[in-house]
């Protein structure tokens, strides 16, 4: 159940930054769900490995490199998901920031952070 309210609450975050960021694009409230779903096996999968072979990087910048991770995170499902699509690079880190700050403050208020 709680899997499903994080996928929700993802889904409507992507909704309501792509109406806030004139850079990204979402066709529907289902295209964002595809979208959640996308980036939680993303960031499931393909970051770990990301943040494996990028470690010199990450530590020489402090772990500030990790937001280049999301960011190619981010565009990486946009090649994956139709209806779905991030302008540049530069949106893509913005929208990855603003994502990973709203849910964190979203799960916090619904008491569905991991422990």
């Amino acid at each position: 159940m709680k899997l499903l309210l994080r996928l929700l609450v993802t889904a409507a975050l992507v909704v309501l930054l792509s109406n806030l960021l004139s850079g990204v694009h979402v066709a529907s409230f289902a295209t964002a769900i595809i979208v959640a779903v996308v980036l939680g096996l993303l960031n499931m999968f393909i970051k770990p490995i990301l943040v494996l072979l990028t470690l010199p990087v990450t530590v020489v910048t402090l772990g500030l490199f990790l937001l280049v991770i999301n960011a190619v995170i981010i565009l990486l499902c946009t090649k994956i998901v139709g209806g779905f699509a991030v302008d540049s690079f530069l949106t893509a880190l913005i929208f990855s920031v603003i994502l990973s700050v709203l849910q964190s403050i979203t799960y916090k208020i619904l008491g569905d952070d991991k422990k």
